[in-house]
């Protein structure tokens, strides 16, 4: 089945071994709030918004760094000032940061939950400063003025994420790059919008990336052995008409090769 590019990010599930503690990481670092929940799993998002699940397997195998899966789930805010302001409070509650770069169309910084699951938090430079060339769009890992980026916040304080606050994107680790552009680019649609060593990158609608797909420590990762740690699927938000004409139920999940749920649900 050929679907329609996908056009937001809805959420991303994760299984998790000790649900308390990663869910309180995210709440009080990325600043996410609690939607509902119970022992088996937790609902984090912005005002109504799930962004992120959580579900508890305290017996989850615990996912190797070099298999497919999660390379790190991106929460894009709103603007430069919202992420100079989460870089002064990651700072001085003693957040370490595993990286941080100027991506041309972004000011991105790194950093893993308590269970390894990767985590960026960006904001986007404006799009009519970004550079397209034959439909790809440059994209750089240049160094980041953290000191210019921390003034860049102003005098107000951290609140939490910020309502226009989402996930911009998900990275990906895969097994072979040829099979991630058939299925992402090919099956789902999506436009390959740049091509970085190592790595493709996946989007609709002139954004940068919605998805991206990298080998970087993966590479020639089979299927993955699931139920394990991490990354448990993917929600992407697409045009409802296409969906009722796809799917009766108005949803429909596919998988990816290395075996990760892609859920297509209605914008």
């Amino acid at each position: 089945m050929t679907t329609a590019c996908p056009v937001a990010i809805g959420r991303v599930v994760l299984t998790v071994r000790d649900l308390v503690r990663t869910g309180d990481f995210y709440q009080r670092v990325i600043g996410l709030h609690r939607l509902a929940g119970g022992e088996a799993g937790l609902s984090l998002g912005v005002g109504s918004r799930p962004l992120l699940e959580l579900r508890r397997d305290a017996a989850a195998r615990v996912r190797s760094p070099r298999e497919a899966g999660l390379f790190h789930t991106a929460f894009l805010l709103p603007g430069r000032a919202d992420l100079g302001r989460w870089l002064r409070q990651a700072a001085a509650a003693g957040v370490p940061l595993s990286g941080a770069a100027d991506h041309a169309v972004s000011e991105a910084l790194y950093l893993a939950d308590p269970e390894g699951n990767g985590i960026e938090v960006y904001a986007d430079r404006p799009a009519s400063a970004w550079r397209w060339r034959e439909g790809q769009v440059e994209m750089i890992n240049a160094p980041l003025d953290l000191e210019a980026l921390a003034r860049a916040g102003g005098d107000a304080e951290w609140q939490g994420m910020p309502e226009g606050g989402g996930i911009g994107h998900v990275h990906l680790q895969v097994g072979a790059l040829a099979p991630a552009e058939a299925f992402y680019a090919g099956r789902l649609g999506l436009d390959v919008t740049s091509r970085y060593p190592g790595a493709s990158f996946f989007a609709a609608g002139g954004y940068h990336h919605h998805l991206a797909a990298n080998i970087w420590n993966s590479r020639g990762a089979p299927p993955r052995d699931l139920p394990s740690t991490g990354l448990a699927e993917v929600e992407l938000r697409c045009d409802p008409a296409f969906l009722a004409a796809a799917s009766p139920q108005g949803a429909v999940t596919l998988v990816d090769p290395w075996g990760t749920p892609i859920l297509l649900a209605p914008r």
